[in-house]
This record gives structure tokens, C-alpha cells and sequence, in this order.
């Protein structure tokens, strides 16, 4: 017979019903006394998570950074992914914004959650101490081992924008990154590094450029596009794949300000699909992210009793716009796409003597081509933060909207690191 509740309370000299409240992660016991319980069921055998209670309050947090849904209208939609969820399962959301200088635990345990979901960056620090609240937890655009995670293929999408722009013959492609601490961005920073060497192409590390950090996307981007123009004179990028689509609009005002032509000088790809990446001129070719579904299988893979899967990636789309097409009519939009959005050598090459066998004698290069401190209600953050992002992303756009696009698909399997 296997080891029972009553086994525990008398190894730790505590009643039954305080080994079933510590089991369950429910209020009124201090922390110290929950954690001494836990660790006596576990040294006697006992399998906690088959007293795993029923979800009915879920903290989302979030980092403050993240809060300025104006200057960064992502976590807005993943938000409302995450409420909609919460309604289908009859779960109570909260959200929680903070940084490192609050006593988020003691935010926490205020709000008395069943279960946390983390989006976004968060300190090595902090994630720990939410490890230790033996809670059940999920992260969301967010990944570390051993604990279950939601991101989306951003290795993928890195492909697919790289992959695109080399099939339009550009070859001096610059990025432009934000801080490697975040998951997302320096997945994304692989994959453009890993994208010339796919293809057989010379990496140039100089066309490699990071933001100032405390600046917003679109001010820090902006400064670093004109600190890569000061940098380049002599041999300029003639195309930008930058972090996300903030960060691509800021660039591509630079190039227009400075007399540069967008396409035909200077391509620019940009990552996320906001709403005002289709409304600049010209419109923004970008990698599209299902960020309401983000939130949503987030808190569908929290709920889960034993996951199969513990690190879930989902499917990104390239969307083709006039930013690298060059195409502003309204039947211009194309799909296409790969299993993990990355394309062999012999492919590309394929590709590149069947589509552009005319203009074989002038791109020589191309044989070389291979391959609260307060809480508030989920709902009315997420209203609040929806109208916060669509005046942010109205003012992102650089001029009226223009519908032409080319979108690649590129759909993955959940996968392990």
C-alpha cells in the first residue's frame, strides 16, 4: 500500500486536514510550514500531484517593462488570450504587473492564486522564487528548463524573413536586436546569424546592432538604424531584419528621412504583425504571430493534469508587404512557407535559377546562395490595454493602410530544446 496522507501528518506532527491544505496549495498556512510538509510527502514517496486542485484563480504577471502597452502593444493581445481562456474554463484572472525592486511574493500571496502564468521577461531571481511557491505555473514567451512553456517558433520566423530577403537578392542584411536577456529576441538573433550559414553566405557582425538599453523600441531602434547608416557609409546594408515590428517602423522612418528608398535601397522585415505594420507606407513585410492564442494555450497547458508536452512552440506566417515586394495593389498577397520555415541549400538555389533566371548575369553573388505593484481584473486590463494599443499601433503607422501582402506559413510541431 502506497503512502497516504495520514502516513505524512504523522511523520510531520501536523493533522490530516493540514497535510491536505499544504498539498493542495490552499491559504492559511505560512510558508515555512507548507514547504516542510511538502518536503516530508516527497521523502516518504508521495505523489503530490495526484492532490492537484481545481483551478479557479490564475495570477497573469507580468513585468513592468511590459506594462507600456502603448510602446509595446504584444502583451496586449496575449492577455486577451489569456482572459478568453479563462472564461472557457471558469477560471478568475488577475493581473500583476512588477519589477525588481517589489516584493512580488507578497503581491502574490495576496492575491491567494491557485495557479501563476509569467509572460514575458522576468528576472533568474524572481522566477525562482515563483518555482518556490510550489504553485502551478506556466510561461508564456518565456522558456526555462524543466518547467512548462508557450513560445512561438521564433527560430522559424527568423528563417522565413532572412530566407525571404535572400530570395529577393539582398545579401548585406542587418539586424537590429534588443536585449539578449529576453528569450524571444535572442532565438530571433539565432536565427538570423544561422541564416547565412544555412545558406552559405559571409556573416558581416558589424551589420549586428542592439539597442540602447531603458530605451522604448521605437526610439532606441531608430538610434540604432542611423548609428548603423554613420557606420556603413562605405558599404551599407541594403536590407533590415529587426526584433520586432516597432523596432522595424522606427527604422524604416531613418532610411526614408535620410533619402533611402524602401525597397528598392533598403528592405525592411519586422517580427510580430502589429496593426500598424499593414498600415505604413510602404506597408511592412513582418512575421506574423498568433499572439491571443499565445495566452491561450498558455493557460490550456497550466490546466493540463500530465502533459505529454511540456514545451510547446507554435507555428509563425511571413507576411510579404510592400516594405520588401515593393507591391502596393490590392491583389498583391502570396503564402507560402516550410515545415520549420527553413529551406536546404540546394533549395534555395533551385529557387533562385527557376525565379530570377534573368537576372542571373547581374547577381552573381546569387550561385553563392545555399540553403498592482496594484492588481486589477484581467478584464479591465485587457479592455484598457486593447484601447491603449490600437491608438499605439494607429501612431506606429507611417501613413494610410495599404492591404497588399505575401504571407509564408511556416507550421512546427511542439518541440523540446
Amino acid at each position: 500500500m502506497g503512502t497516504t496522507i495520514r502516513d505524512i501528518a504523522q511523520a510531520a506532527n501536523v493533522s490530516i486536514g493540514t497535510v491536505s491544505r499544504a498539498l493542495k496549495n490552499q491559504s492559511g498556512l505560512s510558508e515555512s510550514t507548507r514547504a516542510r510538509i511538502v518536503e516530508v510527502a516527497r521523502s516518504l514517496g508521495y505523489d503530490c500531484g495526484q492532490l492537484r486542485p481545481r483551478i479557479r484563480r490564475l495570477t497573469f504577471l507580468l513585468h513592468r517593462q511590459h506594462n507600456n502597452f502603448a510602446a509595446s502593444p504584444f502583451f496586449s493581445h496575449v492577455l486577451h488570450g489569456v482572459e478568453n481562456a479563462c472564461r472557457e474554463h471558469g477560471i478568475v484572472p488577475a493581473l500583476l504587473t512588477a519589477g525588481p525592486a517589489d516584493d512580488t511574493i507578497q503581491q502574490l500571496r495576496m492575491h491567494a492564486p491557485d495557479a501563476i502564468a509569467v509572460a514575458g521577461f522576468v528576472e533568474p531571481e524572481m522566477l525562482a522564487a515563483l518555482v518556490g511557491l510550489q504553485r502551478p505555473l506556466v510561461l508564456i514567451d518565456l522558456w526555462a528548463q524543466g518547467l512548462r512553456s508557450v513560445n512561438i517558433d521564433n527560430l522559424a520566423g527568423a528563417a522565413l524573413a532572412m530566407q525571404h530577403l535572400f530570395e529577393m537578392g539582398r545579401r548585406r542584411v542587418a539586424f537590429i536586436g534588443g536585449s539578449l536577456a529576453h528569450f524571444s529576441i535572442a532565438q530571433r538573433a539565432l536565427g538570423y546569424r544561422r541564416a547565412f550559414f544555412e545558406a552559405g553566405l559571409l556573416f558581416d557582425p558589424s551589420l549586428e546592432v542592439t539597442i540602447d538599453a531603458g530605451l522604448d523600441p521605437d526610439t532606441g531602434a531608430a538610434r540604432a538604424m542611423e548609428r548603423l547608416l554613420d557606420a556603413t557609409r562605405g558599404a551599407p546594408p541594403d536590407a533590415v531584419f529587426a526584433y520586432n515590428d516597432a523596432a522595424a517602423l522606427a527604422a524604416m522612418r531613418v532610411c526614408l528621412a535620410r533619402g533611402l528608398r524602401v525597397p528598392e535601397d533598403v528592405a525592411i522585415v519586422g517580427f510580430d504583425d502589429i496593426a500598424g505594420a499593414a498600415h505604413a507606407v510602404p506597408s511592412l513585410s513582418t512575421v506574423a504571430v498568433d499572439k491571443e492564442g499565445l495566452g491561450q494555450r498558455g493557460v490550456e497547458l497550466l490546466l493540463e493534469e500530465a502533459p505529454a508536452v511540456t514545451e510547446i512552440s507554435l507555428p509563425v506566417q511571413l507576411i510579404a508587404r510592400g516594405s520588401t515586394t515593393g507591391e502596393t495593389g490590392p491583389d498583391a498577397a502570396r503564402a507560402s512557407g516550410g515545415s520549420r520555415g527553413a529551406k536546404t541549400a540546394a533549395a534555395l538555389q533551385g529557387e533562385r535559377s527557376s525565379e530570377h533566371s534573368r537576372e542571373q548575369q547581374t547577381m552573381q553573388t546569387a550561385q553563392h546562395a545555399a540553403t498592482p505593484d496594484a492588481s486589477l481584473t484581467l478584464t479591465a486590463a485587457s479592455n484598457a490595454a486593447r484601447n491603449a494599443n490600437a491608438q499605439a499601433e494607429a501612431g506606429a503607422a507611417i501613413a494610410p493602410p495599404s492591404r497588399s501582402a505575401t504571407v509564408h506559413t511556416a507550421a512546427t510541431a511542439p518541440k523540446s530544446r
